[in-house]
């Protein structure tokens, strides 16, 4: 049996970075810190499953971050130890857990916005901060169910970026959003169901860059005030005016932050 291996970028050379993609995204939305980090750095940037160039998953309704964890392990193997995880969203949920699997091979962490709906969900509220993103997932696979893959992208990208915005996106760059945006049941099962207690994260004594945008979505928020509290060495830096997608949208502004972090180490 093939096992599935995901297409990465690489570039570079010295200490190890390896740049994990929101949804919806692919390693492409790296490219940017790859041309900066480079000259001093060997960066790898994976597709995770069914994004980019990478082999899709075998359900669109069922997956577990551990599952991405292990779909990436050849790029980690490649990349070696001591490494840096960079996360964007989905990306940085999937940091976490690859850092919890293996803490002595990660140098350090760079987080933005982790989207670890479980930690939140846990708390155990009928009513709380992830409620916006549940209700978002909610329409969005209502309209897949109906074939209309472009209204379920719209759900899911205006709740991300702002009413408006999925209108607002160029012509050229909706096509892989609404292919993607067809595993929008996966990334949820994902992310509300993982089953890691926040308290396990207290074990990543390594230094961390927590990133938030001010005016990300509540979801993003709530999911910091749950996880930052047991991050030992958790430095927080918060953009303002910048929401959940500034790595895309102000790649040079985040940029400057990552490199500025890894710099200091």
């Amino acid at each position: 049996m093939t096992i599935a291996e995901p297409f990465f970028r690489e570039a570079g050379s010295g200490p190890a970075v390896v740049c994990l993609h929101s949804n919806a995204s692919s390693s492409a939305q790296w490219r940017g810190l790859i041309d900066l980090l480079a000259t001093n750095h060997r960066v790898f940037a994976p597709d995770l499953y069914g994004s980019g160039k990478s082999p899709d998953w075998h359900s669109d309704r069922e997956i577990a971050l551990q599952d991405e964890v292990n779909f990436i392990e050849p790029v980690l193997a490649r990349a070696g130890s001591p490494v840096t995880l960079v996360g964007h969203s989905h990306g940085a949920a999937v940091a976490l857990m690859a850092a919890l699997a293996k803490p002595a091979r990660i140098r350090s962490l760079v987080l933005f916005e982790p989207t670890l709906f479980a930690v939140v969900e846990a708390q155990g509220a009928s009513t709380n901060g992830v409620d916006g993103i549940r209700n978002a997932v909610t329409a969005a696979s209502a309209a897949l169910d109906m074939g209309d893959c472009d209204a379920a992208a719209r759900h899911f990208i205006d709740y991300w970026m702002g009413d408006g915005s999925w209108g607002a996106t160029p012509p050229q760059r909706k096509p892989a959003i609404v292919e993607s945006v067809a595993n929008v049941r996966r990334w949820a099962h994902a992310l509300t169901t993982e089953p890691t207690p926040v308290q396990a994260f207290a074990a990543l004594d390594m230094p961390v860059l927590y990133m938030l945008g001010a005016s990300s979505p509540e979801s993003a928020h709530a999911v910091a005030r749950v996880l930052l509290p047991v991050l030992p060495a958790a430095n927080v830096v918060e953009f303002p005016g910048l929401g959940h997608m500034a790595p895309v949208t102000h790649p040079d502004v985040v940029n400057a932050e990552i490199a500025r972090f890894l710099a200091e180490l």
